[in-house]
């Protein structure tokens, strides 16, 4: 059967509550309209912006409007989504395993918590965990199809550029996560001052959406001929623009190596070999200037790691996404239930303020 077709008629949600999931599922809505289906967005909570819907895009405001439009199936590139919402819910993740560990030394990444039906993995390092949580549990079904997020990656497509034709320089991208104890922005704001004033990169410079704001003003006060600070919520041209990342613990830095570029990081929490970590602030520019050179052995092992991350290269994940999903919804396949979860049940229904059963 063509699951492809089976998108006709179909409904299907974008559920999201941060800025950069636009850009992770817009592609997947390309296949979905392309294909006959309908697409609606529900954008939970502040942190999500609703002026970075276009005209042509169709908002759900209420979980009652939800109910009433009844999906199909519905997308939430998330570690949680409610339960007590219509259709089957597919978690398409908000980003790649970078080793972060919880206070507990856990991997947040690698968990089920109980509120999803499908998961679509990127690549084995994710397939192969979740499955031995789909045998264990039994309540979801996994299917690897790659990030629809990086399809445009792979893409000869018009993007916005931030290259700068006349600039013969190397291009840095600086990018970092917000925790306090992760993040390089206070840890490396003398270096990266320093490389501001010198000019000897062209440096792009993007952080978390929930960084402080304190350390965004400081580092936007740096911006001049050198470097620029840009706040966006589609990292894909950045990440096309840059010759080598500076970064720390971000899943981002693992979108730049799917490009085969270099990254290094500082202080990273996993710091395998497809990496150029240091943990010495004064040897930051001596990394940067290594990675430029594109060291053989570091390529090597930098492609070894993609092809495990995510070894599709044919900018078709959100095509996969669409096909697992349509198979899933018409094989009527029988799973366990899932755990009732009172507490964070609860939890939901408070902040969306929802309590019809």
């Amino acid at each position: 059967m063509n699951y492809l077709t089976a998108t006709k008629n179909k409904k299907y949600l974008m559920y999201i509550s941060q800025n950069y999931s636009y850009a992770i599922l817009r592609p997947l809505q390309q296949q979905i309209l392309a294909h006959g289906g309908q697409v609606s967005w529900f954008l939970e909570g502040k942190d999500v912006n609703p002026d970075f819907l276009t005209d042509s895009e169709k908002q759900l405001y209420s979980i009652e409007d939800i109910h009433k439009w009844s999906p199909d199936a519905i997308f939430a590139p998330a570690n949680l989504i409610p339960t007590f919402l219509p259709g089957k819910k597919v978690a398409v993740f908000h980003g790649f395993d970078a080793g972060k560990l919880n206070r507990k030394g856990e991997n947040d990444h690698l968990k089920a918590r109980g509120c999803f039906d499908l998961y679509c993995t990127q690549g084995p390092n994710t397939t192969t965990p979740f499955s031995a949580l789909q045998k264990r549990l039994g309540y979801f079904k996994v299917t690897q199809t790659g990030w629809p997020a990086l399809d445009r990656l792979f893409k000869n497509e018009p993007t916005r550029s931030y290259v700068d034709e006349l600039d013969s320089r190397p291009t840095l991208l600086i990018c970092s996560t917000f925790s306090k104890r992760l993040s390089l922005a206070p840890k490396l704001y003398k270096q990266i001052k320093q490389f501001s004033e010198t000019g000897k990169w062209r440096i792009l410079m993007q952080f978390h959406p929930k960084m402080p704001l304190e350390w965004v003003n400081k580092y936007k006060a740096l911006s001049n001929n050198n470097l620029t600070f840009i706040e966006t919520d589609d990292v894909i041209p950045l990440l096309k623009s840059a010759d080598v990342m500076l970064c720390d613990t971000s899943s981002i830095l693992l979108m730049f190596l799917l490009q085969r570029k270099p990254v290094v990081t500082f202080c990273n929490q996993d710091p395998k070999k497809h990496l150029l970590n240091v943990t010495d602030a004064n040897k930051v520019e001596g990394a940067i200037d290594n990675a430029l050179t594109y060291p053989p052995e570091l390529m090597e092992n930098i492609e070894s790691y993609c092809q495990e991350l995510h070894p599709y290269s044919d900018g078709q994940s959100s095509e996969r996404v669409l096909v697992a999903t349509n198979e899933f919804l018409l094989s009527n396949e029988k799973l366990k239930s899932k755990p009732l979860n009172f507490i964070r049940q609860f939890k939901m229904r408070k902040k969306l303020n929802y309590w019809k059963w």
